[in-house]
């Protein structure tokens, strides 16, 4: 299945939607994924065994021409949001001009081997086109939303930001299905959709994916759409306004989704002879400006991942910050931010002095792990060093911790410690990579550290912090990701045991690279109690998550 987005649902299915399964004759056959919703080009589907739901395209209609276009679900999100807010939605991408106008320059100079500046006439009539055609008015956003999570992008430009090259894609005729069939599925069913995350009604009122400050919202069968029909093709507004009536749609006649079934040889070949030419985002990142704010004012502020290049702190936060590892690849320095920081993997490296000299005093202190076969590995290849690390105990964390205070000196590094803050204790694991291959001893170390940490008081509330997550169970980590291995779960019994004695509220960690916009927590039944599970990386639009919220709602389910 080309799944678009999959959430659990976050409670049992209700009977109105179960008694939907028997509307489709597939689902006799299908003994896990039950299609709850479908018309053309899209379905529902419900997981019987995970209880979650999935939004798919099935099978013929194709996204976009463009090859390894890894934008689509930012787009499907811009889709929904310029339902909801057309004009909050021209101000977000009016707010981007001057990168908007460095990538139409790269686009000119792509297409017509013509360098312009960001006044040429070809940029002006390219940045005004953007606003005179509201499905790639929505491409646009979708593309900047990813700029802003992920870092610059490089390939296919033209396709991306020229709108003469654009509707050769196809992605207008995707985005028009898309839209037709959100609006169908929610005036049908109790369901509330932002474009990626997917959520029963019901309880979209409990759960809160996204923090008050982003501009993500959801659709639902009351969402106020007038005023973005008005400004869409006259086609596709028609094609919805039947969809709001659950009617079968219509096609629409200039913008025709692009199909496999009439294309699909086509797409093949080109997808076949493509020459990836794309750069590393970071390398890209000084030649465009971030236009979003650097302020961040949560109170329990969770961010990790932040990897920063430029030897600066690329945010303010004035109250407690949880810096969840990898926060420097550049001996950042902050004497401001306060909080909390556990030792990520990159750290491991930050703290060393230049590598290609290893005299000096500077070097001391590293000399007693000169033999280490690790410490060899770290030296000259840091990427195949992370899976021979040593267990969290070991000495050379607390060498690092040492390096690390001196440039943080208002931050409590927890290596293997806790820290009491406003009634909730914070214990900080090293655990700078998932140890799959050595998971025994992992958790061992994991077990023995808690006993010493949790000690006796049993009632405080309690956050368990960590770079790496502490087993599977407790992970944001999807079964889906590449990353993603079966074998790291909780085997060790008397840790599970620990967690149902303890007042443990929930795990926060990094790591795993998890985009915000998947979500950055999620409730979780384990030791037979729900807990919550955090990652919060880093992104230009996302300077952290408010832990607040989630202390508050886990507190009052464990009874304080």
């Amino acid at each position: 299945m080309n799944a678009l987005t999959s959430v659990k649902s976050s409670s049992v299915l209700p009977s109105e939607l179960v008694s939907r399964f028997d509307l489709y004759p597939e689902n006799k056959r299908r003994p896990v994924n039950k299609t709850l919703f479908k018309n053309d080009y899209f379905q529902l589907t419900y997981n019987v065994r995970e209880d979650s739901m999935a939004l798919s395209s099935r099978g013929d209609l194709v996204y976009s021409a463009i090859p390894y276009d890894t934008a689509r679900n930012y787009i499907q999100r811009a889709a929904i949001q310029y339902l909801l807010h057309p004009e909050e939605v021209q101000r977000y991408i009016e707010s981007h001009k001057t990168n908007l106008e460095k990538y139409l320059m790269l686009s000119i100079f792509q297409v017509m081997n013509k360098r312009v500046d960001k006044d040429s006439a070809e940029v002006v009539q390219a940045y005004n086109a953007i606003f005179e055609q509201p499905l790639f008015m929505i491409q646009i956003l979708g593309r900047l939303l990813q700029h802003d999570e992920t870092g610059p992008l490089s390939a296919n430009l033209p396709g991306k930001f020229l709108f003469t090259e654009n509707v050769k894609t196809g992605i207008s005729g995707y985005i028009s299905e898309f839209l037709n069939f959100v609006v169908q599925l929610t005036h049908a069913l109790p369901i509330t959709t932002d474009g990626k995350n997917i959520q029963l009604l019901e309880t979209a009122v409990q759960t809160h994916l996204f923090d008050e400050h982003t501009m993500y919202k959801r659709l639902t069968f009351d969402s106020d759409i007038q005023p973005a029909l008005a400004l869409l093709p006259q086609e596709v507004k028609q094609t919805i306004e039947e969809s709001m009536l659950v009617t079968k749609e219509s096609v629409p006649a200039n913008n025709k989704p692009l199909l496999r079934s009439e294309y699909g040889k086509e797409l093949s070949e080109i997808r076949k002879n493509y020459v990836a030419h794309s750069t590393d985002p970071n390398e890209l990142m000084k030649y465009f400006e971030n236009v979003h704010s650097t302020e961040n004012t949560n109170l329990v502020n969770v961010v990790s991942d932040m990897h920063t290049i430029d030897g600066k702190f690329p945010f303010t936060n004035n109250h407690f910050n949880i810096l969840v590892g990898d926060i420097s690849d550049s001996h950042v320095e902050n004497e401001d931010i306060r909080g909390i920081y556990v030792l990520g993997n990159h750290e491991l490296v930050d703290v060393l002095p230049d590598s290609r000299y290893k005299k000096g005093e500077q070097w001391d202190k590293w000399r007693p792990f000169f033999e280490e076969h690790w410490f060899k590995v770290l030296l000259v290849n840091p990427d195949e060093s992370w899976y021979l690390l040593p267990p969290g105990d070991h000495v050379y964390y607390e060498v690092v911790k040492g390096e690390v205070e001196k440039r943080f000196p208002r931050v409590n590094l927890l290596n293997n410690s806790s820290l009491v803050h406003n009634g909730i204790r914070y214990i900080g694991l090293t655990i700078p990579v998932a140890q799959v291959r050595r998971k025994k001893q992992q958790q061992r170390f994991i077990l023995k550290a808690l006993k010493e940490l949790l000690a006796e008081d049993y009632e405080i509330p309690t956050v368990i912090v960590s770079h790496a997550p502490l087993f599977n169970e407790l992970s944001m980590l999807s079964p889906k990701s590449n990353a993603y291995n079966k074998e790291y779960v909780c085997t060790e019994p008397e840790i599970e045991t620990l967690f149902e004695q303890y007042n443990i509220l929930g795990a926060v960690h990094g790591h795993h690279h998890i985009p915000p916009s998947s979500g950055r927590f999620k409730k979780v039944i384990f030791a037979g109690k729900e807990l919550f599970v955090v990652c919060s990386i880093y992104s230009s639009m996302n300077t952290g998550f408010d832990l607040m919220s989630l202390i508050d709602l886990s507190r009052g389910y464990n009874g304080n």
